[in-house]
């Protein structure tokens, strides 16, 4: 059996979305079974923190890792393009609170990952991955997300909004991640997909200490007359964007179940919830 870590170091510096603070990232080549972690080389003894489900100590429109009193924040983009791009070993090491934004999307990363390339690692005792054997929901309302017994890894996500130029999308994506040939339609269908926000909610956010770094560069923003920074990515760049926060919320898992994740109207919180359900039923996942 194999794991895979980078073959070389990559960098990338940016703001974060809600503290508006420069942050440098520096992600290098981690040893086989160490898992995807981040270490906060701005405090002494280099604290570290596991990108795993018992790490999360906040989900309000982001997803935050914590040990103790460190914390990093809003992780979902950078995790999604490494898991997805099948990085299962990596040492994060930045220099601030909270991941860059960067664009808005994964899509700088997986580019970055793609340029330095994997390297095999050899393991002995790598687990069968997880399979769903039977439905595990969870809900708030009428949002709701679940995982379904699969024969693939697939991500279903449904959104609803009263502004016209978002409305109701769905999409569903498979995660196929061949290592061997290189194809890989995370690249492609959800990397690029960026964080999207509503006009009339910015105002309130910003009052709240939050989305201090946010900008038309980096994220959509949409009002009652559509737009304010088109062209889009894709026609449904929201709903796509939605399955990248998902697929970097279960990439906590260490390794994504065999299962359909589906969800409607959900949100960090609640994937966050589906991860520790799915996590007390199938404990062997805390390890890749």
């Amino acid at each position: 059996m194999h794991q895979h870590t980078l073959a070389a170091e990559i960098t990338q510096t940016g703001v974060g979305l809600h503290n508006g603070v420069i942050t440098h990232v520096r992600i290098l080549p981690a040893e086989a079974g160490s898992d995807r972690y981040f270490v906060r080389v701005d405090l002494p003894n280099s604290p570290i923190i596991p990108a795993q489900v018992a790490a999360v100590s906040q989900t309000m429109l982001s997803t935050q890792l914590g040990e103790g009193d460190v914390s990093v924040r809003t992780v979902e983009h950078l995790l999604a393009a490494l898991a997805a791009m099948g990085v299962d070993n990596a040492r994060i090491e930045i220099d601030g609170s909270e991941v860059p934004l960067l664009d808005g999307s994964a899509q700088i990363w997986v580019e970055s990952i793609a340029a330095v390339g994997l390297v095999s690692q050899p393991v002995s005792n790598t687990q069968a991955p997880v399979t769903i054997k039977e439905p595990i929901w969870v809900y708030h309302g009428d949002a709701f997300i679940c995982a379904l017994p699969a024969q693939e890894t697939r991500f279903t996500y449904g959104i609803d909004f009263e502004l016209p130029a978002i409305g109701n999308q769905w999409y569903s994506y498979s995660l196929i991640t061949n290592l061997e040939t290189a194809e890989n339609t995370f690249i492609t269908e959800i990397a690029p997909a960026r964080t999207f926000g509503l006009l009339h909610q910015i105002e309130h956010l910003q009052q709240s200490g939050l989305i201090k770094g946010g900008s038309l560069d980096n994220a959509l923003v949409c009002g009652s007359e559509g737009w304010l920074n088109p062209p889009l990515r894709f026609a449904n760049e929201p709903v796509r964007h939605k399955i990248l926060d998902l697929v970097g919320d279960m990439s906590l898992l260490g390794k994504f179940p065999v299962a359909h994740f589906l969800a409607y109207k959900a949100s960090h919180n609640l994937h966050v919830q589906l991860a520790q359900k799915i996590l007390e039923l199938n404990p062997k996942l805390t390890k890749i």
